[in-house]
């Protein structure tokens, strides 16, 4: 989808603005939060400084990002861009199915919200038959038996948990 007018210019031109101006408005996000996030120490060498590197590299980002903005062979939107755009949602939408996940966990439980989200999950990625729905429950109480029950790790128990019985609340903390 290259456009013939700019035939210097090898790459694909799609979605190339809504980079630029994407990572461009992220690296002076991150630049503004630099002062809060980081120090600066007395009496510490200036190259060990907790603010250095990190000024350095979103410094970089900032002015590489500006550069990029700056040398685009092509500065208008185009179908191609928006389209472009459209795939990007696409991955960026199984992070929000993440996040939700990761939010669930600590009020509902882990074992409850993995058997919840795996056939959603499934169905999601077009696994849609019944059998494969219920392979996904199957799986996902699995896995919460592994990783809580044999792997030992460590997942706090939900709020919902908190309503259960004396035993049957500890029996559900320490194991789903």
């Amino acid at each position: 989808m290259s456009d013939p007018k700019y035939s210097t210019f090898r790459g694909p031109l799609r979605g190339q603005i809504l980079f630029a101006i994407v990572f461009l408005l992220a690296a002076l996000f991150l630049m503004s939060q630099l002062g809060d996030q980081t120090k600066w120490f007395k009496r510490t060498k200036f190259f060990a400084q907790p603010r250095f590197w990190p000024m350095v590299s979103i410094g970089g980002m900032v002015i590489f990002g500006g550069l990029h903005l700056w040398k685009l062979p092509r500065r208008k939107f185009v179908t191609a861009d928006y389209t472009e755009w459209k795939i990007w949602f696409f991955a960026i939408e199984w992070v929000f199915w993440f996040l939700a996940y990761v939010m669930l966990v600590p009020l509902i439980g882990y074992l409850p919200v993995t058997m919840v989200f795996m056939p959603i999950m499934c169905w999601r990625m077009g696994y849609r038959s019944k059998s494969m729905l219920w392979i996904s429950v199957a799986f996902g109480a699995a896995v919460v038996v592994l990783f809580k029950s044999f792997l030992d790790v460590k997942i706090p128990g939900s709020l919902l948990y908190e309503y259960l019985p004396g035993a049957m609340r500890n029996f559900f903390i320490l194991n789903f």
